[in-house]
């Protein structure tokens, strides 16, 4: 049993905020940022693919932030393997 009832509430505030804000983040990175190009317009409007229930797809282009997100994670288990290779941890 908690001593102040408040902490409880003080804490779900705590880690709800930050994971709301990070998708509402992740979620404007992902729909407005792409590496432009001449047909960008033309691939965001055309429809490749019509499935039933009014399902459409288009071939818009790869999202910027989601491209630095592979390469950070590649970076990164790059330099994770090479750390640990050097300093020959046991995992």
């Amino acid at each position: 049993m908690r001593i102040f009832e408040l902490l409880n509430n003080i804490h779900v505030f705590i880690y709800l905020f930050p994971a709301l804000g990070f998708i509402l983040l992740l979620g404007l990175a992902l729909g407005y940022s792409h590496l432009r190009s001449g047909n960008d317009q033309k691939r965001m409007q055309e429809i490749v693919h019509s499935y039933p229930e009014g399902i459409e797809s288009r071939n818009a282009p790869f999202p910027l932030a989601m491209t630095f997100i592979i390469a950070g994670t590649v970076v990164w288990a790059f330099f994770y393997i090479l750390f640990i290779g050097m300093f020959q941890v046991v995992i």
